[in-house]
């Protein structure tokens, strides 16, 4: 089955793509998208993946499933598109920036900027119907991304993993901690960033420090 994704992970995942769970999830999705609204479009399913090719990953942020209101979704894990109004989650992960970097807020909640820079923002499940939360999970997305973390990990050094929150720390159970570097803290949502689980957790300060230890660019937040 041909899928529309960089080649060079194209390369790196091909045997995922002849799976029977593969084969049935594109089914289901095709299905899914012709019956109803669904996000983000078809071309940005996997675009994650073309703003970032394997040889580029430094850094990998870990969500849960697209938002499933219109026009948010652009296949980048926390992103919205230009002009549409940040949600919770990513005002807060602004709010972390600017009080731990000391930056302006950003203007635009479009993190296409970041994935060019070599952040890998995957979500778990990668499409979502219109306003149903988690209506494509567990149709073999999971199982999908789980192989793409595990690629990261076996075929690469050093690579940073943000894990959020208490599913993508279970997501991240296969990183290879020897090879590679975890942080790990609550997630971004008011639910948890009002319990005092998020703020203060430096993570973007204490990923480029990690970078400039190992001789990379850092990310500009």
């Amino acid at each position: 089955m041909q899928v529309k994704i960089h080649p060079s992970w194209q390369t790196i995942l091909e045997s995922e793509f002849t799976k029977p769970y593969f084969e049935q999830l594109i089914l289901f999705v095709k299905n899914e998208y012709n019956r109803h609204t669904c996000y983000p479009k078809g071309s940005q399913i996997f675009a994650a993946f073309d703003h970032c090719p394997f040889e580029n990953v430094k850094v990998v942020i870990i969500g849960q499933d697209p938002y499933h209101g219109p026009n948010q979704a652009n296949g980048l894990c926390f992103s919205v598109n230009d002009g549409i109004p940040f949600p919770p989650s990513l005002q807060n992960i602004f709010k972390e920036i600017e009080s731990d970097l000391k930056i302006p807020y950003p203007k635009s909640g479009n993190l296409e900027r970041w994935a060019d820079q070599g952040v890998l923002l995957l979500n778990a499940t990668l499409t979502v119907r219109h306003s149903e939360a988690g209506s494509h999970q567990n149709k073999g997305w999971e199982i999908f991304t789980d192989a793409v973390i595990q690629a990261i990990s076996n075929r690469k050094e050093n690579v940073i993993f943000l894990l959020w929150g208490g599913f993508a720390k279970k997501k991240g159970a296969k990183i290879d901690r020897k090879k590679h570097i975890v942080l790990e803290t609550g997630h971004p949502s008011p639910l948890s960033a009002n319990r005092g689980l998020w703020f203060g957790n430096q993570h973007f300060s204490k990923t480029n420090q990690q970078l400039k230890d190992l001789g990379k660019k850092e990310i500009s937040w």
